[in-house]
């Protein structure tokens, strides 16, 4: 098992899950996850990889927060508890709200991260997402950012059924393991954790204008790969290849939208072979 250790960073403490030893490699999880929609990739990675697995500001067991849900403060956060913990230099893996995070802290501090992986999310208003959002935005984007309070207000008692959609449907109706489960439905149960999480689409429109700031700044130098699964599909590397210098795609097949849950084994036989490429990286 994972230790799981109280990390002060930028005025929130996080909940953090550490494994291994060797070259760092930082997991940034989605909604509604926690650090341990990581699970079996972490299991897998520790024989070689300092694994390091947070739970996002105001997540999980996270301490709460009343502001900072945007990406920009997001990929801090995660510097920051790089710096507490020692790590210079780090392979960032990111799925869902981790992505954008993890992306912002490549562009930012391309020192920092050696490699890049991000999955099955959007970056912003960044072009390539067209397609994907002819219809608009995915339903919940909306319902989550309605007047404050609102959803809240309509899932409190009834966050189990919620959290157990996004489940199934995020790994095309089989579902999770029972303790994952349980551990996903209660973090995100009550109304404060609920508000907590929304928060995070509340803040889309300003994490969308810090990835755009920092894209007309810069390139994405470090090595990046994409992955997509369904729904999001190529998405995210119809967006990156104009800006990144060295960017590999792969799409899973017959997946859902939590690949880490529902094909570890897809997911860790692209992971290993290209967070190998530089196993000599500094932890």
């Amino acid at each position: 098992m994972p230790e799981l250790r109280r990390v002060p960073v930028n005025g929130v403490e996080l909940n953090v899950a550490l494994a291994g030893s060797g070259p760092a490699v930082l997991l940034l999880h989605g909604f509604p996850h926690t650090w341990e929609v990581w699970t079996d990739v972490m299991a897998d990675l520790t024989g070689r990889y300092r694994v390091i697995a947070p739970d996002l500001r105001g997540f999980g067991a996270s301490g709460p927060a009343a502001s900072g849900y945007d990406a920009g403060t997001l990929a801090e956060d995660a510097a920051a508890l790089l710096a507490a913990l020692g790590v210079s230099s780090a392979a960032v893996v990111g799925i869902d709200a981790g992505a954008p995070a993890a992306f912002l802290l490549a562009l930012r501090h391309p020192g920092l991260v050696r490699r890049l992986v991000v999955m099955e999310s959007l970056l912003g208003a960044l072009p390539g997402a067209e397609d994907f959002l002819v219809a608009g935005p995915p339903w919940w984007f909306g319902f989550h950012r309605a007047a404050p309070g609102l959803a809240e207000t309509v899932l409190e008692g009834h966050e189990a059924e919620y959290v157990d959609w996004f489940l199934r449907s995020g790994t095309l109706g089989e579902g999770v393991r029972p303790a994952l489960r349980e551990a996903f439905v209660r973090a995100y149960t009550g109304r404060e954790a609920l508000s907590r999480a929304f928060s995070y689409y509340r803040a889309l429109p300003e994490s969308a204008a810090r990835i755009g700031q920092a894209v007309a700044a810069g390139r994405l130098t470090v090595p990046t790969m994409a992955l997509g699964a369904q729904p999001v599909g190529d998405v995210l590397a119809r967006q990156l290849r104009p800006l990144a210098d060295d960017l590999t795609a792969h799409l899973i097949e017959d997946c859902g939208h939590i690949i880490p849950l529902h094909r570890p084994r897809a997911l860790l036989a692209l992971l290993r072979p290209f967070l190998a490429r530089d196993d000599a990286g500094r932890a």
